[in-house]
């Protein structure tokens, strides 16, 4: 595919907006005031059910409102938050002392039977958060300050995998029949959608799904004691405004103060701008395309009685099909790093050398397409979200794969249809991304641990299963030596980029355009923390 193809494809006419809910949205946003933030973003959190969902978008948002064990600093290191000490007092178990004088949104107390009740109902299905806590075995309550959490085997890492594990009213749970976590899959509508209790730094004041969301300070919690932890917002209110032209012209109508996604043709403008600040940070996450690897037919294609992405031979004919320089230089603007790793070396254990990729190479493409028996090619459905930059790339790959003989359709869907394909496994071949912890296990065993509903590869979309990486990732759970267990963390990467159950694309630079009165701390994860925000005090009118 040449450049001026691909040029033409992510230069396409923005769709015009079709208005009534947007422009709804953003009447409704309130006066610029200097503790009033209005945050844009394309998407929307879906449910504020902390368990319901484990994904960017539904974290980012949800947890300004309930706070974990265990947090993360500036520096995205870990901290003390509901708990102000851990420690192993066996192979087999960690004890957490919690923080005393903790106070939910209702006033009522955080305690440990509040914490015991929060991780079951994590680990509990149908919560999506459950791969977290893999190898829990039980949680109990020691006394009223201290809780143990029981393994079945030893983990010497378990408090890397207890940010964004939700503490929870059980109280206010019981009280509102929401002992279990929200079906997100199964579209059940359930009082944690729209409501919340938490203990964090702000609290849920309304919530209307894809209009908006408003959150007010909680002026009774416990972090704001500390100064490194002191913003100054008083309310928050976050739109979803999917179109990149109308979430721009908000921000600089000064209709919003900060878009957590900039449109990436606009980043260089944008870093011009004297009235914008703009935040820009290399992403620990990334993008993939993943393969149905489960079924004897492949669905939304025109090969009966085969599945063509079973061989490796086709699923390397993808990776060399797909000129990812070209796009990250015409699609993404620059804003991004083409990858061959599975996981940022930013996680611990992944090797340098495996984000080199493969070859672009058309050629090599369709040779291997014809060893594998498919000299014709053959046709697919590719799913993808249908956010703009991430549409474009997946809309520039579809023609690129066409070109080899892999003849592509793009579905496009929005998130409430497209996510649920991920957890379902019920796509074919698929674009989406993954934002790893600095600890790898999380992500392997979300990755390429095969599935069960038991809390292995959850994330799994094309539902891939190799028993040696099965073996492999169960033992870096409970590996205690952490020389060890980097390696062993590089082992898995190496055979999966041997076998290639995905084909890495690349990671980001994230962008976030604020105002000039507002400073913000960003985390490699692009999420943002609401608890460190300023802004600039109004001056008084003379």
């Amino acid at each position: 595919m040449t450049a001026a193809v691909v040029h033409a494809l992510c230069t396409r006419t923005l769709r015009r907006l079709s208005g009534t809910l947007l422009a709804a949205a953003l009447l409704a946003l309130p006066t610029a005031q200097a503790q009033t933030l209005r945050i844009a973003s394309a998407f929307d959190p879906q449910t504020m059910d902390p368990h319901a969902l484990a994904l960017l978008y539904h974290t980012r948002v949800a947890f300004q409102v309930y706070e974990s064990l265990v947090g993360r600093d500036e520096k995205y290191q870990l901290e003390p938050a509901l708990a102000t000490a851990w420690q192993m007092n066996s192979p087999t178990s960690w004890r957490f002392t919690l923080r005393q004088g903790v106070k939910f949104h209702d006033g009522s107390p955080f305690t440990a039977d509040d914490a015991v009740f929060s991780l079951e109902r994590t680990l509990a299905p149908p919560s999506q958060r459950a791969f977290q806590l893999k190898g829990v075995k039980a949680v109990k309550k020691i006394d009223e300050r201290t809780i143990e959490i029981q393994l079945e085997a030893p983990d010497a890492v378990l408090p890397e995998k207890l940010p964004f594990i939700g503490m929870m009213s059980k109280a206010w749970s019981e009280r509102h029949g929401v002992m279990r976590a929200q079906d997100f899959n199964g579209k059940q509508e359930t009082y944690t959608v729209r409501n919340a209790m938490g203990t964090g730094p702000f609290r849920l004041d309304s919530y209307q799904p894809d209009v908006a969301l408003q959150l007010k300070r909680h002026a009774s919690w416990w972090g704001w004691a500390d100064a490194k932890r002191h913003g100054n917002l008083q309310e928050v209110r976050f739109v979803p405004i999917k179109s990149d032209a109308t979430r721009l012209a908000a921000l600089a109508s000064g209709e919003v103060d900060l878009v957590l996604d900039p449109p990436f043709q606009d980043v260089n403008r944008l870093k011009a701008d004297p009235r914008i600040t703009l935040l820009q940070m290399p992403d620990i996450g990334q993008q993939y395309l993943t393969f149905d690897h489960a079924r004897e037919e492949l669905e939304f294609s025109d090969v009966k009685g085969k599945n063509p992405f079973k061989d490796l031979r086709v699923r390397r004919a993808v990776y060399h099909a797909i000129n990812m320089p070209l796009i990250i230089d015409k699609v993404l603007r620059g804003q991004g790093t083409p990858t061959g790793a599975f996981l940022s070396t930013l996680v611990d254990g992944s090797p340098a050398e495996l984000d080199r990729r493969l070859p672009y190479d058309p050629a090599r493409a369709r040779a291997l397409l014809a060893e594998a028996g498919y000299p014709n090619g053959f046709s697919v459905t590719l799913d993808c979200v249908n956010v703009a930059w991430r549409e474009n790339t997946c809309q520039a790959m579809s023609a690129m794969l066409t070109q080899v003989g892999i003849k592509t359709t793009l579905r496009s869907s929005p998130t409430n249809q497209f996510f649920p394909k991920l957890s379902q496994g019920t796509a074919s071949f698929v674009e989406y991304g993954w934002t790893p912890i600095p600890d790898a296990w999380a992500s392997l065993n979300a990755l390429l641990r095969s599935h069960d509903r038991s809390g292995l590869g959850t994330f799994n979309a094309g539902r891939y299963s190799n028993p040696k990486l099965d073996v492999l990732i169960d033992q870096i759970r409970t590996e205690p030596d952490l020389t060890r267990r980097r390696a062993m963390v590089s082992t898995v990467l190496r055979l999966a980029a041997e076998d290639l159950p995905y084909i890495p694309l690349y990671r980001r630079t994230l962008n976030w355009a604020m105002s000039k009165k507002v400073s913000a701390v960003q985390w490699p994860s692009d999420s943002i923390e609401l608890r460190w925000v300023r802004m600039q005090e109004a001056r008084p009118a003379r």
